[in-house]
């Protein structure tokens, strides 16, 4: 059988040429040229010719299409289903990304686990571990015997995966990961942009044609997004992202792309030596641990739908450095910024020669605009060195707080304020600052902060 001709095409301007260049001849941009299997016309056929002879395709309303309810498969890992909103569509393709160490494997392996205990057919084709590193993982897992009934696939090589796809005819099937298949008809290596475009597309092929679901272990890059080509996420049904810090234990999923569900939804785990742990309730544990000390408040979040308590910690101390350092984790570098910018200008409380650090305790990551007042009262706590409350009730209990700052001081409303105040008074913490009670940042700081700490007036 004759090798497949190949091509090397410009990912910037298209321009395709038979050799790799590291320049592209067409536009001169830089190690862009990206190979991928050349054309075939079909035989017998000509340009025009075939064009002029098709015929036209007969649009159809949506009024008259019908649907049907597709029976998802259920994982017994209430986290991961409700982020995929249900459960895993048989036939979807599934994209799971996250940093190395994070989890993903140990996900996977419980959800397959599950799988098989309630009866389904799986396959886990890994190209990293060995079957006997699985199996040393498997049998740790809280998931029953079912993670030792998986069948296992050590195997990079793409034609035998999709073999073996076929003569097995799984109903789901992890790849681990996708980053290491090879298809032999492409001579790039195992990872490039060329070969995971024709790795996760021909999987996508066998998943729609024999109605099998597969998730794709994904790796990411230094910035956390995930590694490979962009259509990469425009090929797959789903794209899930596995967040935090390897010393930390506590694990969060988001969704970012969801043609079957939300991308509204996230699942909090932690991890154990059994495996991950569904965390059902986590502002328990988080306002448990909240210390109520100057630098500290309780930020009322949202994590998809579900209301979250989270301390936000902030340390301001004087610098030696020009300029000062400002350290965050888990929030918004840029957000930082902007809030120390408001604080000095509306508020009278600067730390421009001070190094600011932020924190999120427990390793979670938040992304919304409501976590702008949390940063900004625990900063003015620290500044002051004073503990928040509001009247007599300073130190009683730790406060909370949410809400949006504006560029004049002002404070905007966020989504869902019911829930986070619900939230909050389930946990017993009554001093809630939000833009409902404090219209602006000024406001909010002569609330909480002591009478002889207060900002000074204008």
């Amino acid at each position: 059988m004759a090798r497949p001709t190949t091509v090397h095409v410009c990912s910037d301007c298209g321009h395709s040429t038979a050799r790799w260049h590291g320049q592209c001849p067409g536009c001169e941009a830089w190690n862009t040229l990206v190979e991928e299997h050349a054309p075939v016309a079909a035989p017998g056929s000509r340009g025009g010719a075939a064009r002029a002879t098709r015929t036209a395709g007969k649009p159809v309303r949506l009024a008259d299409v019908s649907t049907e309810r597709v029976p998802r498969l259920r994982t017994a890992i209430g986290e991961l289903d409700r982020v995929l909103g249900g459960g895993i569509v048989p036939g979807s393709l599934v994209l799971l990304g996250g940093s190395p160490g994070i989890g993903k494997s140990t996900l996977t392996n419980m959800a397959l686990g599950n799988l098989a205990a309630a009866g389904r057919r799986t396959l886990y084709v890994s190209g990293e571990e060995s079957p006997a590193q699985i199996r040393l993982r498997a049998e740790r897992l809280t998931c029953g015997d079912g993670a030792l009934d998986v069948p296992v696939l050590a195997e990079t090589d793409l034609d035998t995966i999709l073999a073996t796809l076929r003569a097995e005819r799984p109903e789901v099937c992890v790849i681990d990961s996708v980053q290491t298949m090879h298809a032999a008809d492409l001579s790039g290596a195992p990872g490039s942009v060329g070969q995971v475009r024709e790795v996760a597309g021909r999987i996508m092929q066998a998943a729609k044609a024999q109605d099998i679901a597969v998730l794709l272990v994904g790796h990411v890059t230094k910035e956390g997004s995930l590694a490979g080509p962009r259509v990469l996420e425009h090929l797959v049904d789903c794209v899930l992202q596995f967040e935090g810090e390897r010393e930390r234990t506590y694990r969060t999923l988001r969704a970012l792309k969801n043609r079957f569900g939300s991308t509204n939804e996230a699942g909090v785990f932690e991890m154990r030596q059994s495996g991950l742990v569904e965390v059902l309730d986590a502002s328990a544990r988080f306002v448990a641990e909240a210390t109520g000390k100057p630098g500290s408040v309780v930020l009322a979040a949202m994590e998809g739908t579900r209301p979250l308590l989270v301390e936000v910690q902030a340390l301001v101390s004087p610098s030696e450095l020009v300029p000062p350092r400002r350290v965050v984790n888990g929030l918004d570098r840029n957000r930082l910024a902007l809030v120390l910018a408001v604080l000095g200008r509306h508020a009278g409380i600067g730390a421009g020669s001070s190094d600011v650090f932020v924190n999120v305790v427990g390793g979670v990551r938040i992304d919304e605009p409501g976590a702008d007042l949390a940063i900004a009262l625990a900063v003015a706590s620290a500044v002051r060195g004073v503990t928040l409350g509001v009247g007599d009730a300073a130190g009683a209990a730790p406060v909370a707080c949410f809400g949006e700052l504006g560029l004049t001081g002002e404070l905007r409303s966020v989504a869902h304020p019911d829930r986070r105040q619900d939230e909050a008074a389930k946990f017993g913490l009554r001093s809630v600052v939000s833009p409902e009670s404090a219209p602006t940042l000024r406001q909010a700081l002569r609330s909480v902060l002591p009478a002889a700490a207060s900002p000074r007036a204008a």
